[in-house]
């Protein structure tokens, strides 16, 4: 199973959701970096499982342990291997899915590929549980980032229709990004939250799940990051997004709503303020030509519902070659999107630090 991202930074993941560990390797990473192990776990802890209203009843402390590329917590250039041991693990409870597929998942996809032996408890190796790894990897890059004055923060920007507001544009700030990483639920618009709380609740309530939208912004960016055609910055931000699983589309700035303003509309008129050329919108989200132009880069990834779930659903016996309905027991999020928050901010930064790599 080929599983690597990155031109500079080189990350592979492995492992499945009930394997004794899943891990991490990653090379390229700036060498003589101390990383706080402290922030890096307030990180890990955000995306956790932990039991609570809007996670699956499976608690997992998700601790990384570092085996290469660390010493007395500074990277020394060679690769990093990190883990983490899975404590948790039921998996009796997935022993139905190689006769009855789930639907929305990959098992029947990964029963045809690979065969009757690929592991598929608890999804396997196609399971949301291997954004745990990603995490440390993005963990890292995050705080370089930040020392070369580079912020990322993102926030749930809807959950089944229910809208929070967007980041200013043009002015999003480090302080409102600190403020949302710090934030059990974190939300722009408060009342907007407490409806988006009572929406997952009631999903729950039906056996259901409910799916959203998470928006990210990056600020401290400099002008010319990426290139044009293949090498731009919405396609090597997209590959890394598009790989953690739900994710159904990602846009930046305006996105597709653009096909519905004129071209006066959708340019970005350019301005001096500050002593510095910027642009009054930023419909572009901060790329023109697959380069930063300097301003707020935003995007969103939408994020489709959680597929197990306890209501029933039409499936097949693979083995009977019948129709049948399936009731997907076991321990599963009423929706992925609040612990997708870190993992797209992990995504993100993995993404311009490979960037930034390119000078």
């Amino acid at each position: 199973m080929a599983n690597q991202y990155g031109n500079n930074l080189k990350l592979s993941i492995y492992g499945g959701s009930h394997d004794p560990r899943i891990g991490m390797r990653l090379s390229g990473f700036p060498k003589g970096f101390t990383l706080d192990n402290d922030a890096l776990m307030k990180f890990m802890v955000r995306r956790a499982p932990n039991g609570g209203a809007f996670s699956t009843p499976r608690k997992e402390p998700d601790v990384p342990e570092f085996l290469s590329g660390m010493e007395k917590n500074t990277t020394t250039g060679a690769e990093i291997h990190a883990i983490i041991q899975n404590t948790n693990a039921h998996s009796k409870d997935y022993s139905f899915v190689y006769d009855t597929p789930r639907p929305g998942h990959a098992d029947y996809v990964a029963l045809c590929k690979y065969g009757p032996t690929v592991d598929l408890r608890g999804g396997g190796h196609f399971s949301g549980r291997l954004t745990a790894p990603l995490c440390i990897a993005g963990g890292m890059a995050l705080q370089y980032l930040a020392t070369k004055g580079i912020r990322i923060g993102a926030h749930i920007e809807a959950i089944h229709g229910i809208h929070d507001k967007r980041f200013d544009e043009t002015a999003v700030d480090a302080n409102t990004l600190q403020q949302l990483a710090s934030s059990p639920f974190p939300v722009l618009d408060h009342e907007a939250g407490a409806a988006m709380q009572a929406e997952i609740t009631n999903a729950r309530a039906d056996k259901d799940s409910v799916g959203g939208v998470i928006e990210c912004a990056v600020i401290g960016l400099p002008i010319g990051l990426g290139e044009h055609m293949f090498a731009g910055v919405e396609g090597r931000l997209s590959s890394i997004l598009f790989s953690i699983p739900a994710v159904k589309g990602v846009e930046f700035g305006a996105g597709f709503d653009v096909a519905n303003l004129y071209g006066s509309e959708s340019n970005d008129p350019y301005v001096y303020r500050n002593e510095k050329v910027e642009t009054a919108t930023n419909r572009c989200g901060g790329i023109l030509g697959g380069m930063t132009n300097g301003m707020p880069l935003i995007l969103r990834a939408a994020f489709k519902p959680t597929p197990s779930i306890a209501k029933e659903q039409q499936t097949v016996s693979l083995h009977q070659k019948t129709n049948t309905v399936l009731s997907i027991p076991g321990r599963h999020d009423p929706t992925v999107v609040v612990r997708a928050v870190p993992v797209v901010e992990a995504a993100v930064a993995l993404a311009i630090l490979d960037l930034l790599l390119d000078k």
